[in-house]
């Protein structure tokens, strides 16, 4: 039995990277001696193993032979007799398919740290076209690594996968994972960028490709702003003005739900005059149920630049009525119309006085 540590851990080891996660691979062992040794098993179309004391990932070295169209359309052999130049050949990029031994031996056949060195991202294998996440990920590595170009040879691949109609066979869950993901690199709009220069785009994003100049200046400006991927999703979504095209991009991908939630909160904004308006707005906000939520939309919304002054406001009118006591009485019986009404007065009230000594802009 042979171990080895692979893939995103020896990259970023090369690239002077904080290393999150290390995975390994056993070559000359069997599912039997796995299990023997401790090691409890996991996943359910190869055998991975998770380590009985660090927890860590440890997968038989694998060969793999596609058989449909798909992610899932794959068999695996898994036997001993499997080398670990074999298991690194099915791998993706050059530079995820780099080995160490326990020695710190580097293994490296198919030239991933060269790659790394001029900053390429490369497919290993002609095999690269089998798996359509594989267009996805590449276009997630350019994100994460701004300065690295996509190979030609690569590029072409990826164009080739989309004629051939692979891209169509994405399982939803896994083609809004990969581009969650990408929204929190350091540059997103690469992850755009890449889609469109092979075709897939059109196919994947059909919302972003219409505007696709708009999304990427957003895309490159909110991220001077924030890290976060939920921010991100939502305001590029908002740069392409169409709220029913992102429903349905939400509804394809089955992207949770707070997504839409927002966009649909952010896109429909226009400020509001007068005691009664302005309570309605905070209302259909529920920002006094889920402040987190409400000072989430202030913090988009003002990405706006004429938007500053009115939602400071907006939040300065909140904290002023939010906190409202409720007398006794209420509180021993089931007066649920009455309480409603009882709340909305008393907030109705703070807020008249809120706006009558500060000035409240629209």
């Amino acid at each position: 039995m042979e171990i080895y540590l692979v893939g995103g851990a020896v990259r970023d080891h090369f690239l002077n990277i904080p290393i999150k996660e290390k995975d390994w691979v056993v070559v000359g062992a069997t599912q039997k001696e796995m299990l023997a040794a401790g090691y409890q098993q996991v996943g359910k179309d190869f055998p991975v193993f998770l380590h009985p004391k660090t927890k860590e990932e440890y997968a038989l070295a694998r060969k793999e032979r596609k058989v449909a169209k798909g992610y899932h359309g794959f068999e695996f052999d898994v036997t001993a007799s499997v080398t670990l130049e074999e298991d690194l050949l099915r791998r993706d990029l050059t530079i995820n398919a780099i080995a160490q031994n326990e020695l710190g031996k580097i293994i490296d056949p198919y030239h991933g740290v060269e790659d790394l060195k001029n900053k390429i991202l490369r497919h290993v294998s002609p095999a690269f076209v089998e798996d359509p996440v594989r267009i996805l990920r590449v276009a997630r590595f350019a994100a994460r690594f701004s300065d690295f170009t996509v190979a030609e040879q690569t590029n072409e691949l990826m164009k080739k996968m989309v004629q051939d109609g692979e891209v169509n066979a994405l399982v939803a869950e896994r083609v809004w994972k990969e581009f969650e993901k990408a929204m929190s690199e350091v540059a997103p709009w690469r992850f755009i960028e890449v889609l469109s220069d092979c075709g897939a785009l059109p196919i994947l994003f059909p919302i972003f490709d219409d505007k696709k100049i708009e999304v990427i200046t957003c895309l490159k400006k909110i991220s001077e702003l924030t890290s976060d991927a939920f921010e991100r999703i939502v305001l590029m979504m908002q740069s392409t003005n169409s709220l029913e095209a992102a429903e349905y991009l939400c509804a394809r991908y089955r992207a949770p739900k707070p997504i839409f939630e927002m966009v649909k909160l952010v896109m429909q904004f226009k400020p509001v005059n007068g005691a009664n308006e302005i309570l309605n707005l905070l209302t259909s906000l529920d920002a006094f149920r889920r402040e987190d939520r409400f000072k989430l939309f202030l913090k988009i919304g003002k990405t706006d630049q004429s938007n500053i002054e009115y939602l400071d406001g907006l939040l300065s009118a909140f904290n002023h009525i939010d906190k409202i006591a409720l007398p006794n009485h209420f509180l021993s019986e089931n007066h649920g119309k009455a309480i409603g009404e009882y709340i909305y007065k008393q907030r109705l009230e703070k807020l008249i006085s809120f706006l009558t000594h500060h000035a409240f802009l629209s």
